[in-house]
């Protein structure tokens, strides 16, 4: 039996979170088309026939001096060392920068134990050529069989690419039970579908300006014989400054509304109860620049 940690390395809105999804066949990670919404290591667990392989999706790796994106590097970079073969995913419809050179250069040391992955193929500015050229010159010890020509949104080219991270995975046991997909907490799903639903709704705004917080938790019985069982939670998305507020809430509460029944929706999809939310809004001053927020949201 195989077995394995695959860290999922690329630039940000190369649509790691995305492919992780599809791989799992699970809502694992959300998404958005914000840059670096992924701000933890986030677990998907993959069970075949071959064994079992954990994907870790991180944080979209971006040159930035600013206290919160050095967090998130950090995040990234743990995972790399954790991890035992990195899954380094390039957009495919984006020319290589100054960006896609650096992480090409942290990847060099790992080249050996790294399957590289073209992405949105299905886009017809891709141009794949030009990637595996980046990649010839750049991280030429990743070997022309252990580069894939995919679409994570179309979930094409996927199994070949699963194939042959097996094929890299060493002989062990596996981490976990076969029914898990991922390992995330309870309250840390809730709040991430929440922010998800946030940040599309409100990127033009404040993308990355909010966090959210479960404060409270608690199973309730079916209102019948025949229906699922209850799951409130009582959750609040923090913004940095009062005037944030007023967007959140929206006119006349639409846009916090907006959000909560858009979060109870995706939410009912993924658990098994159904779920009500009690979702406010507040105040954290600054909370990108305190330590104790950034270690908290990303673990």
């Amino acid at each position: 039996m195989k077995a394995g940690f695959v860290a999922v390395v690329g630039r940000p809105s190369a649509g790691k979170s995305t492919l992780v999804n599809q791989i799992c066949g699970e809502k694992v990670s959300i998404v958005s088309k914000v840059p670096q919404t992924t701000r933890n290591a986030i677990r998907g667990i993959v069970n075949r026939e071959q064994g079992q392989l954990v994907f870790v999706d991180t944080p979209g790796r971006h040159s930035s001096g600013k206290k919160f994106n050095k967090k998130l590097m950090e995040v990234s970079q743990r995972a790399l060392d954790d991890s035992d073969m990195v899954l380094y995913l390039l957009d495919a419809a984006r020319a290589p920068g100054e960006e896609e050179t650096e992480l090409a250069k942290l990847l060099v040391p790992r080249a050996a134990k790294t399957v590289a992955a073209l992405n949105k193929t299905d886009i017809p500015q891709a141009d794949c050529a030009r990637a595996r050229d980046f990649l010839a010159r750049h991280l030429p010890a990743v070997a022309s069989d252990r580069c894939f020509e995919i679409s994570a949104k179309n979930n094409e080219g996927i199994e070949p690419l699963l194939a042959a991270l097996f094929d890299m995975a060493a002989e062990g046991e596996a981490f976990y039970d076969s029914e898990y997909y991922t390992d995330q907490e309870l309250d840390f799903r809730i709040a991430e579908i929440i922010r998800e639903q946030a940040i599309n709704r409100l990127r033009d705004e404040l993308p990355h300006a909010l966090y959210v917080q479960v404060a409270d938790t608690e199973f309730r019985d079916a209102e019948t014989s025949n229906a699922r069982r209850r799951l409130w939670a009582r959750a609040f998305i923090i913004v940095e400054r009062e005037s944030q507020k007023g967007i959140v809430v929206g006119n006349g509460g639409e846009m916090i509304k907006a959000i909560r029944l858009a979060s109870q929706k995706e939410l009912n999809k993924i658990f098994d109860w159904k779920i009500e939310l009690d979702l406010r809004v507040k105040t954290g001053k600054d909370w990108r620049s305190s330590d104790s927020v950034l270690r908290k949201i990303t673990g």
